[in-house]
């Protein structure tokens, strides 16, 4: 039996966004960090409408991922269900309320187009 082909962080990108995709999670965003981050190629954020749809479209990442061979390094804020970051080593997925995205506002602190 063949080893399963290792996924690169594009195509795991890809799968990571058809899981939420599938759960109906909100304003859904790829960013590449490549040369701003030495622990992840890319990141993807996420919302959810309530603490039960962020636990639930953390867990359909990690569900998918296992399914592709690809184990999570870690879950973190699954208790809470404001904010889980999903680490998949070549991909971290942060899905968070609306309100908790807003404060922290990710995207702005990592985006790559952003003037120095």
């Amino acid at each position: 039996m063949k080893p399963k082909k290792a996924m690169s962080a594009r195509q795991l990108c890809e799968l990571v966004v058809e899981a939420l995709e599938d759960l109906k999670a909100k304003d859904i965003k790829v960013l590449d960090v490549r040369g701003k981050s030495s622990i992840t190629d890319m990141m993807v954020v996420a919302s959810g409408a309530s603490d039960r749809q962020v636990r639930a479209l953390a867990d359909s990442v990690v569900e998918k991922a296992r399914q592709s061979g690809v184990q999570p390094l870690g879950v973190e804020g699954q208790q809470a269900g404001e904010w889980i970051v999903v680490d998949l080593v070549d991909v971290v997925v942060h899905i968070m309320l609306p309100q908790v995205r807003d404060f922290y506002n990710l995207e702005k602190l990592w985006d790559t187009n952003a003037p120095e």
